[in-house]
């Protein structure tokens, strides 16, 4: 292997290891070393990303996504990266740009969906859902959001036949449970909400707002310990910026309930 090889094996090991500090020192030292090097770029954003060094992988990807236009993993990373930072129409260009194209990118499709439906577009988040199953019926991505516009729009049934369509293609899709969860519980099936909610958290043991369903869902039936206990996971793992108002909340929930025990 040639000493590029090398580093760039080691700073993806260290990511699948979890150590994304470590990529990044790997990747920066070789930056240093060997000049421009998009592939190496590509993974120091995906680094970045995983370390929580936001605003740095923007400026990191948005310098190699020119660079490396065809490769849809790093666009979707910057686009989602965008919305995360909450920069809706930046993602916006990013997934229309890979469906223009690439107009077979399903997840392109679904993506836009997904910021018309945080900025309350139902309509056009319908459409870009519908639209992507045109394309792709089995499409899991596409099920559960278009599920979650049919749930916020009223129509529970046709939002459950969405949720347990996709789980039925993917069982062990801890987003499908997750859905479904939030079904029963808003129809007052805790028992249901919660075998689904801890089948999410188990699948996806960092699933930050399943863990805030689930604590909701303990509240309700008066298990006041494993309610505060699964409000403090949501807030060890929940980071994003743009959550930063429902942490503050969860805070003060805590310290009413440790109040009141």
């Amino acid at each position: 292997m040639t000493d590029e090889q090398i580093s760039l094996s080691r700073a993806e090991q260290a990511l699948e290891n979890g150590e994304a500090e470590e990529a990044v020192r790997i990747l920066r030292r070789f930056l240093q070393e060997q000049g421009d090097n998009s592939d190496a770029k590509a993974l120091l954003g995906e680094a970045l990303i995983e370390a929580g060094h936001l605003e740095e992988a923007v400026s990191v990807l948005e310098d190699v996504a020119g660079q490396l236009p065809d490769d849809f993993d790093l666009q979707y990373d910057l686009g989602d990266l965008y919305f995360e930072l909450g920069r809706p129409d930046d993602a916006c260009k990013v997934y229309e740009s890979v469906v223009s194209r690439a107009p077979d990118q399903v997840d392109a499709r679904v993506s836009l969906g997904l910021i018309h439906y945080h900025q309350e577009r139902m309509d056009k988040a319908e459409a870009c859902y519908r639209e992507a199953l045109k394309q792709s019926p089995e499409s899991v991505f596409a099920l559960n959001s278009l599920g979650d516009v049919c749930f916020a729009t009223g129509r529970n049934d046709e939002a459950r036949e969405c949720f347990e369509k996709a789980l039925a293609l993917d069982p062990e899709d801890p987003q499908g449970h997750f859905n479904l969860a939030e079904y029963h519980y808003d129809n007052d099936d805790l028992q249901e909400a919660e075998k689904h909610c801890r089948r999410a958290v188990t699948l996806d043991p960092e699933f930050s707002f399943a863990y805030l369903t689930l604590g909701n869902i303990c509240l309700d039936q008066e298990q006041v310990q494993e309610s505060v206990h699964c409000f403090k996971e949501f807030l060890k793992l929940e980071t994003s910026p743009a959550s930063q108002e429902i942490c503050a909340e969860v805070s003060a929930l805590i310290d009413g309930l440790k109040g009141e025990s």
